[in-house]
């Protein structure tokens, strides 16, 4: 705002306004700045509470309630202007700021603004009081803020510049680094390029001789089928011959013997009759003596040990290894023998890489054939804790197969079978399980280690 008024509008002021005398005659001739127009603001602003609303200019009087800083903000152009057109508002408010005893004011008034104060609040308390050389002090003020906003300005701009020039060497070394890692990655590219040529080339190099081979193996199986096709057709042609030739030995024989069921058929009706007459002659001189049956034969006499009274432990004392399979064979040829397998024991043993299934099928299927052999009774126990689900299983001929219930293991299992046997049958129990080999052998069982009926297995 710029202040165009004379002297005859300021001689209204109150007691100690010097405006009237000296400060009248003095005239602004540039803008206010704008650190020294927001102090005489917000001067004014504090001050209007202190006036009636009669007092108040008639543009100011709808914010006589509202609060200092309220007034500064809604009303602060309006203020601004009354305080620069309306001389009787701003002597008011010139002697409410005498009135509330301002060091300022009253240095002001006294011609000797204090030199530590700001320049921008001295110039804001002159403009309003008007005394002797307010224009300069505001004058000075502006010059002084436009010196500091410069000063400011500059500082901006140096610490803005050595930014700039922070932001520049960085983004010059990130763009030293990122050139030289792309021209590492080209360099990796080039040379990851070269190479899949090279593979590229090796490849259709192979394609090649695997077509060719294709081919080959391709015109090889085409002569093996034309070759196929000539010895089917010669083998379905000596296929009908031979069925012809046995069609006619089968009828030759059927003729043969029926001719000689027909020559036979007296001579046997003879001797039939013949062994009928000797048969009955034997029986009626048999009646004719009272002769008892026979109880004792020769062979009874000798004295030896018969088969039926050798036990398990009988076998344990001849000159066998414990690794020869003809030793189980020993054991398994006594009178009502019974074998009884540890399954997983044996299988894990032999063959620990099968999966389970492909195990107890292996192992089954020469039981059956040893049971076959020997004629004895073969029990296998398999470990219920192992299943994930129930097994469907068909047991081999000749071969019981046992699984262990929940909470039973197969070691257990082979201990109730031991046990449940009476005393003096040959039991004979397969497994390494040492605890197992020592529980059966008090129980009366003879046990045998699990590579040997692997042994005798292998034989089959």
């Amino acid at each position: 705002m710029v202040v165009e008024h004379t002297g005859g509008a300021e001689t209204a002021g109150g007691p100690g306004d010097t405006g009237g005398t000296d400060g009248a005659a003095e005239v602004l001739d540039r803008p206010l700045p704008e650190g020294v127009r927001r102090r005489v603001v917000g001067l004014v602003a504090e001050a209007f509470g202190g006036l009636t609303v009669a007092e108040l200019p008639a543009a100011l009087r709808q914010y006589a309630r509202f609060t200092p800083s309220r007034r500064a903000k809604f009303a602060g152009n309006a203020m601004a202007a009354a305080v620069e057109n309306d001389p009787a508002f701003r002597q008011r408010i010139s002697a409410r700021l005498r009135e509330t005893g301002s060091e300022l004011a009253e240095a002001l008034d006294a011609g000797s603004p204090p030199a530590a104060a700001d320049p921008e609040d001295v110039a804001a308390m002159a403009y309003v009081l008007r005394p002797a050389g307010w224009v300069k002090l505001v004058t000075a003020a502006g010059e002084e803020a436009l010196r500091a906003t410069a000063e400011r300005a500059g500082e901006e701009a140096q610490r803005e510049l050595r930014r700039l020039r922070e932001e520049l060497a960085e983004v010059r070394a990130a763009a030293r680094t990122e050139t030289e890692r792309i021209r590492a990655e080209l360099e990796a590219a080039r040379r990851e390029s070269d190479s899949l040529q090279r593979k590229l080339r090796s490849a259709v190099a192979d394609v090649r001789r695997g077509e060719a081979a294709l081919r080959k193996a391709e015109a090889e199986l085409e002569a093996v089928r034309a070759a196929g096709a000539a010895e089917k057709a010669a083998a379905l042609g000596e296929t009908r011959r031979l069925k012809t030739r046995l069609s006619e030995a089968e009828a030759a024989l059927e003729a043969s013997r029926r001719a000689t069921r027909e020559g036979r058929s007296m001579e046997d009706m003879r001797l039939r009759l013949l062994l009928d007459t000797v048969l009955d002659a034997a029986q009626g001189l048999r009646r004719e003596l009272a002769l008892p049956p026979v109880s004792v034969h020769p062979a009874d006499t000798v004295d030896a040990v018969e088969p039926g009274r050798m036990t398990p432990k009988d076998i344990a004392t001849r000159a066998l290894s414990e690794t020869d399979p003809a030793l189980l064979d020993q054991l398994l040829a006594l009178p009502q023998a019974h074998l009884v397998v540890d399954g997983y024991n044996v299988t894990k043993t032999g063959y620990p890489t099968m999966p389970l299934d492909k195990q107890r099928l292996r192992l089954l299927g020469g039981l059956a054939m040893l049971a076959a052999q020997t004629g004895a009774e073969v029990t296998c126990v398999f470990d219920g804790a192992e299943l994930a689900a129930p097994v469907l299983l068909a047991p081999p001929r000749g071969v019981r197969v046992l699984f262990s219930k929940p909470g039973v293991t197969a070691d257990e299992l082979i201990r109730q079978l031991v046990r449940a046997e009476p005393p003096g049958r040959p039991v004979v129990v397969v497994s390494t399980d040492r605890e197992v080999a020592d529980g059966v052998a008090k129980a009366g069982a003879r046990p045998v280690a699990s590579a040997l009926l692997l042994k005798r297995l292998a034989r089959t």
